[in-house]
């Protein structure tokens, strides 16, 4: 599989581990972002805060009830213009639980979104589509990973605007286990 180790969605909720994201992973990691695909979609209003997360509800047109997300929007310290918003959400059958990450325009799609919590290299997923705010990575999140995001203290999103250059943005996961417990 040309150097790709596919390590099973239900360990690692899509991720792949790839023979490059482990060095790259050590070195730098970028943020993770997690936004609805409508541009508009981070802005509904904060319902609450968990620590570093905010939990953003609004009430999609046609919906019956209101969409609730775990949100952190944040810039590298190393390269603020490289931004990245993570949303993390039930879908609303409340069948699955996504992350979505959404990079800034410009970086490179075929690199992917690398993933470390703390010391643990999680792998790398595709971005699936640019829209007008930006690219999106996205995955369904297994129970194993949302373990890991809630017993975790650091996760560590990597994008690469040049083929050498690595961007880690740091999230941080304060607050995360009691935010994702209180999602609707």
């Amino acid at each position: 599989m040309n150097g790709t180790t596919t390590l099973g969605r239900a360990a690692t909720g899509g991720w792949r581990r790839t023979a490059g994201t482990t060095a790259l992973a050590a070195a730098a990691f970028a943020l993770a972002a997690l936004v609805p695909l409508a541009p508009a979609g981070a802005q509904g209003r904060v319902k609450q805060a968990f620590g570093e997360w905010e939990m953003r509800c609004e009430t999609p047109p046609g919906a019956q009830k209101a969409q609730c997300a775990l949100v952190q929007n944040l810039a590298s310290s190393e390269k603020p213009n490289v931004t990245l918003l993570v949303i993390v959400l039930r879908t609303a059958d409340g069948k699955a639980r996504l992350l979505r990450v959404v990079a800034p325009l410009g970086i490179l799609l075929h690199a992917g979104l690398g993933l470390k919590i703390d010391q643990t290299d999680i792998g790398n997923t595709t971005f699936t589509r640019c829209i007008d705010t930006g690219c999106v990575a996205e995955v369904v999140m297994d129970d194993n990973l949302i373990r890991q995001f809630k017993s975790g203290k650091l996760a560590t999103f990597v994008v690469f605007p040049t083929p050498e250059e690595g961007v880690g943005v740091p999230v941080s996961l304060q607050g995360f286990a009691q935010g994702f417990d209180a999602l609707p």
